[in-house]
């Protein structure tokens, strides 16, 4: 179910009406009720998949709560970590291991066929389940009590905004506020029209009308297309990723704030960011932050030295390489994005770079030498093959002929992409998101009306499925 689908804003408008008129305990029986017709509208088989995580990381967090002794505790955490992880394996990355090592044994001689699964991705599996592990594991921890309600926890699962591509919430924020009453707030309904009309604008018409560029261009013989060309594909990728991934965000963020309910940012300006490492603070930042928490933290982070650090690093990054999805081109993506928070990191440690830039021209600089940087490692995220990666670079840098369709492309690009450019720079500037829901009634309704307008007059005549739903 997209959220650019009739379907849907049917869908909303009657959980939103049945909504007010219910009680606390009967609003979240209506919700989990919803959100499961939400994920079983795709795919109703696969909703057996989320109340398997659901089951198990409840009744996990119960036991493991309810001993002192440390040796069962893990043995009781290692089981949720096995179910959970062992479902996304299978269904996320055994095709791509089983074909790679057939492949390595076959080079080795050995003949091997290893049984072939012709099942298809559920859509948000991996959110959900770091989502419902970041429970089991704070539990764990002791840096969260166990729901005390299974309805209610399998609402912190479920709940349809952010159910198949997030953010991955912790329990500590998004479940207290489904056990407790939510109370109607004035500015509620205000703001979840920034984020939806702002999340819709970003999805319908920058994202699917970048996919025209990117399509065109990428599906291409690359070996035909000038640097040019291929650069303009890159910024139109970046733009494309960005408006369809933060516009579902943004979109997730506005309905549930009609329901009472905030739910984090997952995006604060990525493409202002000024070093890869401010980056990674900016995009997707309820993956980052999982990663930094449940991952790079318990690996010893950059407490024990230079050298571990950076391996520390690495083993994250890659792993968040491979999180996105079974290719190597997305293993070696999640390597870049290690060495280059592991260069950063170095230039800083030897005062080769500032913490913070020294100038607003040094800020600018670094802006545009980290965007540029950011658009040529997503090339590893879109490209088909290793091989259309490096026929591309080459292109890039050896034949940089500025053709006719590059030209059209970028022009585009700047029509469709240049306003969301210039109204980040303005919130960057004010450093608040919400500044535009909160001016009077005259600029606010010139800004809703352009989104209107570009969305009835400049939406395409194809949309795109979410990009990370795949993930």
């Amino acid at each position: 179910m997209l959220f650019n689908s009739f379907q849907f804003w049917v869908f909303l408008a009657i959980v939103l009406a049945l909504y007010r008129l219910l009680s606390h305990r009967w609003q979240n029986h209506m919700l989990l009720a919803a959100s499961y017709v939400f994920y079983g509208f795709w795919d109703w088989r696969f909703l057996s998949l989320v109340f398997l995580s659901t089951f198990v990381d409840y009744w996990t967090a119960v036991f493991i709560d309810a001993t002192d002794s440390r040796k069962r505790r893990r043995t009781i955490l290692l089981a949720s970590l096995i179910v959970n992880l062992g479902a996304l394996g299978i269904f996320k990355y055994y095709g791509f291991f089983a074909a790679e090592l057939t492949g390595l044994l076959g080079w080795l001689g050995i003949p091997a066929s290893l049984p072939a699964l012709n099942i298809i991705l559920p859509v948000g599996i991996s959110f959900y389940t770091f989502q419902t592990l970041s429970y089991t594991i704070d539990v764990y921890r002791k840096d969260t009590k166990p729901a005390s309600s299974f309805l209610d926890f399998a609402l912190y699962v479920a709940f349809f905004p952010q159910l198949v591509a997030g953010p991955i919430e912790r329990s500590s924020r998004l479940l207290p506020q489904l056990v407790h009453p939510r109370q109607r707030r004035p500015g509620d309904f205000r703001e979840g029209l920034q984020h939806i009309l702002l999340g819709l604008f970003k999805k319908v018409v920058i994202a699917d009308n970048m996919a025209v560029i990117v399509n065109g261009i990428f599906y291409s013989d690359a070996t035909q297309l000038s640097g040019a060309e291929c650069l303009v594909a890159l910024y139109a990728f970046a733009f494309q990723i960005y408006g369809d991934f933060s516009g579902y965000s943004s979109i997730a963020v506005g309905v549930a704030r009609w329901l009472g309910v905030d739910l984090m940012a997952n995006f604060e300006t990525p493409y202002f960011s000024t070093s890869i490492r401010d980056f990674w603070r900016r995009w997707h930042i309820s993956l980052s932050t999982w990663l930094r928490d449940y991952l790079y933290v318990p690996l010893g982070g950059n407490r024990h030295g230079n050298l571990l650090t950076y391996r520390n690093l690495m083993l994250t990054m890659l792993l968040g390489g491979l999180w996105h999805g079974a290719a190597w081109t997305f293993v070696v993506w999640g390597a870049l994005q290690g060495v280059m928070l592991s260069v950063e990191r170095l230039a800083a440690a030897r005062g080769l770079l500032r913490s913070e830039p020294a100038s607003n021209a040094s800020r600018w600089f670094r802006i545009i030498v980290t965007f540029h940087l950011v658009c040529l490692s997503w090339l590893l995220f879109r490209a088909e093959s290793m091989t259309q990666v490096w026929t591309m670079l080459a292109a890039i840098f050896s034949d940089f002929r500025i053709t006719q369709l590059a030209i059209a492309s970028f022009a585009m690009l700047l029509f469709y992409a240049g306003p969301l450019i210039a109204y980040e720079a303005w919130i960057q500037k004010r450093e608040n998101p919400l500044t535009l829901a909160r001016l009077n009634w005259l600029p606010r309704s010139l800004a809703y009306s352009y989104c209107a307008m570009m969305l009835l007059f400049f939406s395409p005549l194809e949309t795109n499925e979410f990009i990370y739903f795949q993930f």
